[in-house]
């Protein structure tokens, strides 16, 4: 299973690097420890609290402002496998996404509940690339 920073976890949750780390010395984010030192949190975990999170509507922060309107990392939070079709979910800051793709294209990503994946919109569609 994929595991985040504290940096690479408050960049998927739309808030300052400062905000996650006091949100896990407050117990709100489980981590742990990796051989050199650094607080990880494991991928879903991360995926449950910013479902979580965004449902409270408790972000401390504004989110960053950016002049790519259209591009929207996040965190996989659910993917539904059909025999032909597939619908993945990913929570980007306080946006839940959902995007319909085919079954192959999810295996073909790689894609599992836990990682960084980006949600691409343009009109109707929403494309996913792994990140």
């Amino acid at each position: 299973m994929q595991s985040y920073t504290i940096g690479q976890a408050a960049r998927l949750l739309g808030v300052s690097p400062d905000t996650a780390r006091r949100w896990a010395d407050a117990g709100r984010i489980t981590t742990h420890r990796d051989e050199g030192g650094r607080r990880l949190v494991d991928g879903r975990d991360l995926a449950a609290f910013s479902v979580e999170l965004a449902r409270s509507d408790g972000v401390d922060e504004e989110p960053p402002h950016t002049s790519v309107r259209n591009a929207f990392p996040g965190i996989v939070t659910a993917i539904k496998l059909g025999d032909v079709a597939a619908q993945v979910e990913i929570q980007a800051g306080p946006h839940r996404l959902v995007s319909l793709l085919t079954r192959e294209a999810v295996e073909e990503l790689g894609l599992e509940v836990g990682m960084e994946a980006t949600a691409r919109v343009k009109s109707t569609n929403v494309h996913v690339d792994r990140v």
